[in-house]
């Protein structure tokens, strides 16, 4: 407890090992806040920066966190083939307004092994003339993976953009069986 008797805020993060690469995941005591692709050491250090700042506190690593335990376990289940959905508590308090409309609507709406369209998912949250607005908002998911920006597409058959790049965003459509895996 801080001075005042409220709790303090704790960030707590591990990097897990997958198919698509490292991925970092952090944590406070509401839920899993943040999942980061491609977690070299530099991407972590700006992306450890950037939670200090908006959560105010130093993330520590801490891989064997009661807080993590969970999140990583699910997660080296989804990339083993053995979990289509992610049960976790999330904290959303790195996101809000329309962009967490659109991204709670996604976590709930679009099953493992589907897909649906910018556009589409704009109507699903009461603004059919946002398709660009939704592209904003997975670009600004800070729980990819777990929110699975990955799942949303183009509506004339395009992937779409990624933040974890173009590739990750197939990988992981292959292993939802939406696309065939790569030959190479």
């Amino acid at each position: 407890m801080d001075s005042h008797g409220q709790y303090e805020q704790q960030v707590v993060w591990a990097v897990v090992g997958t198919d698509i690469g490292p991925l970092m995941l952090a944590a406070t005591r509401d839920g899993l806040v943040s999942v980061v692709f491609h977690a070299t050491a530099r991407v972590r250090e700006k992306a450890l920066d950037r939670l200090a700042s908006r959560l105010g506190t130093e993330p520590v690593e801490a891989p064997g966190s009661a807080l993590l335990a969970e999140a990583i376990r699910q997660t080296e289940e989804y990339f083993a083939g053995t979990r289509r959905d992610f049960e976790l508590p999330l904290d959303w308090s790195l996101i809000s307004g329309f962009n967490r409309d659109v991204l709670r609507e996604l976590a709930a709406g679009v099953p493992y092994g589907t897909v649906v369209g910018y556009g589409d998912l704009a109507g699903r949250v009461g603004q059919p003339g946002a398709a660009q607005a939704v592209g904003m908002a997975m670009g600004a998911n800070p729980l990819p993976v777990v929110v699975p920006c990955h799942r949303v597409v183009e509506s004339d058959g395009g992937i779409g953009g990624f933040g974890g790049g173009l590739e990750t965003k197939r990988k992981l459509l292959a292993l939802e069986g939406v696309l065939p895996e790569p030959l190479f």
